[in-house]
C-alpha cells in the first residue's frame, strides 16, 4: 500500500490580495471571465470541520486531533458573508450553496440562511438559496432551515450498507440517522415547489472503485421514485491528502451501464446553463419517461470535464475567493472588506476584476499537464473550500 502524501504547505495561510483595478468595475450583472463564462453560483464555506473523516475528503490520519482548524476570530461573521453576497448577487448570482466542512456544525447557522434568503435580486426574482450535508445532524435541524428560507438540500451519502457507510466515514456513524435526516428533510418541506412536489432534494454518493461500486444499483433501487434525486460523482483528485488515483475513479459511463443492466434508462436535457449532472429519467415498461420514478445523475469531472460551462465561484469560511475547486491559491477579501472605509462598490469592483481575470479549466486540462504544471501538494483541500 503506498504512503498518504501529506502536504508541507497550509494553503489556507497563502492568498493573492484583492486588488482594486485602475478602473472601477460595476456591479450590473453582465460580468464575464476570461472564457466568457458568466458569474452565476456562490458556493460559501462556512466552516472548515466536519464530524466525519471521509478518506476522500478529510483522511484521518491528516486530520486527527492535532490538526489545527481556523481559530473562530479568523472566520467571516454572518454579516460579513451577507454583505459579501449582495455583491455578488449584484455581480449576477442567483444560486447561493452553503457547505463547508460540515455546515450544520456551525452555530446557529439558520441565523445566517434568514438573511440571505432576504437578499433582494436586481430583477425580484428569489435567490435559489441550497445547503450540502452529510446528514448526520439534518434531522434535528431541518424544520429550522426550511423555516429560516433554505430551500434545498443536498445530502452526500456513499452506501445503504451500513458497515461499508460506517467504514467510509470512518467514525462509526449509522446509515439510519442520515436516512432520518433526509426524511426530516422531506417532512419539513426542503425542496417542495410551490405545487407541493418535491423536486429539490438531492443525494450525491461519490463512487469509488473497490469501495462502494456495488451499492450503485441499492442505491438507485432505494431512490427511485421517492422525489429525491441522486447523483453519482466520479472520484476526483482534489486537496493534497486523499491519496487520490485514476484506478480509484470508476467512469459515469460504467455506473450508467450498470444501472442500465437494471433500471431502463432516458437521457434528460439540461435544467439550466453551467449544469454539472448529466441527467437520465427512468422508463416505464413501455419504455416511455416516468416522470413519477424520477432521475439520476452522473458528475464526470474527471473523464468528461464541464470546465467551459462553469459559473461558479467559492468563498472560504474566512473570507478567501476561489475561481475553481483545483485552485492552489485563493483571493483575500476579508482582507479587503475590513479595511476602514472600503464600500461595497470597491468589494464589487475587486471581484469583477478577479473575475475577469479567470481562466480555470483545470479538469478539462488534467491529462495534458505535466506533473509540476499542477502538483497535487499545493491545492485546496475540500473540506476547507467545499465541494
Amino acid at each position: 500500500m503506498s504512503e498518504r502524501v501529506i502536504p508541507l504547505v497550509d494553503q489556507r495561510l497563502l492568498s493573492l490580495p484583492a486588488t482594486l483595478p485602475a478602473r472601477p468595475i460595476a456591479a450590473e450583472g453582465l460580468l464575464r471571465d476570461s472564457l466568457g463564462r458568466p458569474l452565476h453560483d456562490l458556493r460559501i464555506s462556512v466552516t472548515d470541520r466536519c464530524n466525519f473523516r471521509c478518506n476522500y475528503c478529510m483522511p484521518k490520519e491528516v486530520f486527527n486531533k492535532d490538526y489545527a482548524y481556523l481559530p473562530h476570530g479568523d472566520l467571516l461573521n454572518f454579516e460579513e458573508i451577507t454583505r459579501l453576497a449582495q455583491v455578488f448577487v449584484a455581480h449576477g448570482v442567483r444560486k447561493i450553496r452553503l457547505t463547508g466542512g460540515e455546515p450544520l456544525l456551525r452555530k446557529n447557522l439558520e441565523i445566517l440562511v434568514a438573511q440571505l434568503a432576504n437578499i433582494p435580486t436586481p430583477d425580484g426574482s428569489p435567490l435559489d438559496l441550497t445547503l450540502t450535508t452529510n446528514g448526520s445532524l439534518l434531522a434535528r435541524k431541518a424544520k429550522a432551515l426550511k423555516e429560516a428560507g433554505l430551500n434545498r438540500v443536498t445530502v452526500s451519502l456513499d452506501s445503504l450498507d451500513d458497515a461499508v457507510f460506517r467504514a467510509m466515514n470512518d467514525v462509526d456513524f449509522p446509515v439510519a440517522d442520515v436516512l432520518d435526516g433526509i426524511a426530516a428533510a422531506q417532512a419539513a418541506g426542503l425542496g417542495v415547489d410551490a405545487d407541493g412536489r418535491l423536486t429539490g432534494l438531492k443525494v450525491n454518493m461519490v463512487v469509488k472503485r473497490r469501495t462502494n461500486v456495488d451499492q450503485i444499483v441499492p442505491m438507485a433501487r432505494h431512490f427511485r421514485g421517492t422525489g429525491i434525486t441522486l447523483r453519482f460523482i466520479e472520484y476526483m483528485d482534489v486537496g493534497a491528502t486523499n491519496g487520490w488515483c485514476m484506478d480509484d475513479v470508476l467512469p459515469s459511463a460504467e455506473v450508467i451501464e450498470r444501472l442500465q443492466q437494471v433500471f431502463p434508462l432516458l437521457p434528460l436535457q439540461a435544467t439550466a446553463a453551467g449544469e454539472t449532472a448529466q441527467r437520465w429519467g427512468y422508463a416505464n415498461a413501455a419504455g416511455e419517461l416516468d416522470p413519477a420514478l424520477g432521475e439520476v445523475g452522473v458528475i464526470s469531472s474527471v473523464t468528461q470535464a464541464f470546465c467551459r460551462d462553469c459559473n461558479r465561484a467559492r468563498l472560504s469560511t474566512e473570507g478567501k475567493l476561489y475561481l475553481c475547486l483545483f485552485a492552489t491559491q485563493g483571493y483575500d477579501l476579508r482582507g479587503l472588506m475590513r479595511q476602514a472605509h472600503t464600500s461595497d462598490a470597491d468589494i464589487a469592483s475587486a471581484i469583477g476584476h478577479i473575475w475577469q481575470g479567470r481562466d480555470d479549466r483545470y479538469s478539462e486540462l488534467r491529462a495534458s499537464l505535466p506533473a509540476e504544471a499542477a502538483p497535487a501538494a499545493r491545492r485546496v483541500e475540500m473540506s476547507y473550500i467545499g465541494g
